[in-house]
């Protein structure tokens, strides 16, 4: 394989998960027009070639594209562009968030959604999208060695469960909120997320792991109530001590 040029290749050194990155590559080809509506994606080799990636990040990147509406893919034919949909995205800008009495509002509005995302992927997920959720996971842990990725970590675990549903709307509305849904102010960021904290990191990531193990079984039920108290325990952290 010839080597990738300095100017395509993923940047590994960044906070941004690899999928994530190609994803946002592929979607600016798609929206300045480079790649047409019904128009076939790039095969997976030469993404893989083109930006030095491996498949498993190559076929991750397409998934998202799907859960986003963008593309539509055929068995044995490929991934095909949509036409894009008139701009009436559901979003909030991270700088619409601006209180504290916001933050807590976010999380109540999170408890809504995520919880029954979380039952869908119970119910729903396929074994690769319950790897990506145990990558995840294992990257939230590692995390805590490096506080300044927690929120990424964190944002990307969620955004997995939210794929796993397998309706394009719970990702959808995740990609849209981005890693500001997870926002925490800096203090309490580094309170909940460092090594220094380590009963407050256990719990948060023993919260994550029950979600993780609910949906694994299988048990819709078990992870709805792990994902609220999960949602419910952070909201609680936020209050004033």
């Amino acid at each position: 394989m010839s080597a990738v040029p300095p100017d395509q290749r993923l940047d590994r050194d960044t906070g941004r998960g690899l999928a994530h990155e190609l994803v946002e590559r592929l979607k600016a080809r798609i929206l300045a027009g480079e790649i047409q509506p019904g128009q076939k994606l790039p095969t997976e080799s030469s993404l893989i070639q083109e930006f030095g990636v491996s498949r498993t990040v190559v076929r991750e990147a397409v998934s998202r594209l799907q859960a986003a509406g963008l593309v539509e893919t055929f068995q044995g034919r490929g991934s095909f562009v949509l036409a894009l949909p008139a701009s009436t995205a559901f979003s909030v800008e991270a700088s619409q968030v601006r209180t504290h009495r916001d933050v807590l509002d976010m999380i109540d509005f999170r408890i809504g959604v995520e919880t029954e995302a979380a039952g869908l992927a119970a119910e729903r997920r396929t074994d690769l999208q319950l790897k990506a959720i145990e990558r995840a996971l294992v990257d939230l842990g590692r995390s805590g060695e490096q506080p300044g990725n927690a929120v990424e970590a964190d944002f990307e675990f969620h955004l997995k469960i939210a794929l796993a549903a397998n309706n394009r709307f719970y990702a959808d509305l995740l990609t849209s909120l981005g890693p500001m849904m997870i926002m925490l102010p800096r203090t309490r960021l580094e309170h909940v997320y460092t090594v220094s904290n380590a009963t407050h990191f256990t719990r948060v990531t023993l919260e994550h792991e029950n979600v993780y193990r609910a949906i694994a079984g299988r048990d819709p039920a078990a992870a709805r109530a792990a994902m609220r108290l999960h949602l419910s325990n952070s909201k609680a952290r936020l209050q004033p001590p």
